[in-house]
């Protein structure tokens, strides 16, 4: 396997091996830059730019020009997204999607593409590499799932919640995190007693808000964006005072850096997911200071967000595997894609390899919202679990058995 070591001391080094050269190559990019996602997609395009300053913005000895293209989150805004920069623009590697659904139908487009690869940017449905994946399309983070082993068992034995419920938006990444949750959760002894699903870009939580049991320990809270930052508003304005489950994208940067106080209502959330604000590791503390050191302070957060983590990685990965091939997407870029398939990436949030349907296996962090000492929230590391594979360390048919991620799957027992 080839080792990727995402520093910028190792990015320098394959920059000076290349040279330089005039030649440019094009590489497009999916974000969410419309929407309730749209802080999202802003921070994950500073991935990109990150991952390119740590190279030096160049690959194979090419300078790398982005073609960004918007997305909304929905599945038609990806597909239109992606056939301007492969039909009309005729680049040859795309960069993302960023949301769940997003991932499903670029994984059924990218098959009717096959001249073009597909870097996954930081959609996470279960679904995008677990049924029917395609050969050209690569995802470097784990899903929703793997976000989620050891957040049930945690907050149920260390918190002593011993009955949930769930709200989440209503569509294939959250369904996939519930699903992670519940298993664990449930396994350990807890139980989920209602689950409510809202649309995406939901404005008014009023009703969701007056459904919610006041007869629970807690609520595990599904959303992300502007529905985190508008139920947090909407919620304290009601007197609601539970205490709270952070989904990943809950209490991601992107929701505890928003205007106003209602974040803090975060604070002793606790969470999990594939990466954690505060750990002591070198490789982290290295990127995050590439990240602050890329843009001025008014134009980023404090520190990534996952989003900037996730995109960051699909690019480092991209980069160094032009590097390996020289830039030559000959063959119908079977060297660059053998690259991808078996590179080890010893990247800012732990070891990432990939399956044999090009999926992560990856790190799953446990942490929780605090309040640093220059008054920014963050996610305090609390445990992390290594070498989280796509069925959650399960047997491949006992977790096949469990079916799809779904509203109601699955059902909160006490074994699988």
């Amino acid at each position: 396997m080839k080792k990727l070591m995402v520093t910028t001391a190792l990015g320098a080094a394959l920059i000076s091996a290349q040279g330089a050269s005039a030649e440019t190559l094009k590489i497009g990019v999916m974000a969410t830059l419309e929407g309730t996602y749209t802080v999202l997609g802003e921070d994950g395009v500073r991935g990109i730019k990150t991952a390119l300053a740590a190279f030096g913005g160049k690959a194979g000895g090419k300078d790398i020009e982005l073609v960004i293209q918007s997305t909304d989150a929905s599945p038609d805004s990806a597909v239109r997204a992606a056939r301007k920069l492969v039909e009309q623009d005729g680049l040859d590697v795309i960069i993302g999607p960023l949301s769940g659904s997003e991932g499903i139908a670029i994984r059924d487009y990218s098959k009717t593409q096959p001249g073009t690869t597909f870097i996954n940017g930081s959609s996470g449905a279960m679904e995008t590499t677990y049924v029917d994946p395609s050969d050209n399309f690569f995802r470097y983070n784990t899903d929703g799932a793997q976000w989620s082993v050891g957040l049930g068992k945690y907050v149920f034995e260390e918190k002593g919640y011993e009955t949930v419920a769930t709200i989440g938006e209503d569509y294939s990444f959250i369904y996939t995190q519930v699903f992670g949750f519940a298993l664990d959760y449930c396994q350990a002894g807890g139980e989920i007693t209602d689950r409510f699903w809202v649309p995406l870009g939901t404005k008014d939580f009023a009703s969701i808000i007056a459904a919610l049991p006041d007869d629970v320990d807690a609520i595990y809270l599904g959303l992300g964006g502007g529905d985190a930052v508008n139920f947090l508003n909407q919620y304290q304005q009601a007197g609601g005072d539970a205490n709270l489950i952070g989904g990943t994208i809950m209490v991601d940067g992107t929701v505890l850096n928003s205007k106003g106080d209602a974040k803090n209502a975060l604070i002793g959330t606790p969470s999990s997911g594939p990466q954690a604000d505060t750990w002591d590791d070198p490789t982290w503390k290295e990127y995050v200071k590439l990240y602050q050191d890329t843009f001025p302070p008014e134009e980023r957060f404090p520190q990534p967000s996952l989003l900037s983590t996730l995109y960051y990685n699909a690019t480092a990965a991209t980069l160094t595997c032009l590097n390996e091939v020289n830039g030559d997407l000959s063959d119908d870029h079977a060297a660059f894609r053998s690259c991808l398939a078996n590179i080890e990436m010893d990247s800012p949030v732990g070891k990432v390899t990939l399956d044999g349907n090009r999926q992560a296996i990856g790190t799953t962090f446990i942490s929780e919202v605090i309040e640093d000492e220059n008054g920014n929230l963050v996610n305090q590391f609390i445990s992390l679990q290594e070498g989280i594979n796509q069925t959650l360390g399960m047997d491949a048919a006992k977790f096949a058995s469990l079916g799809l991620p779904s509203r109601e799957n699955p059902a909160c027992q006490s074994s699988y």
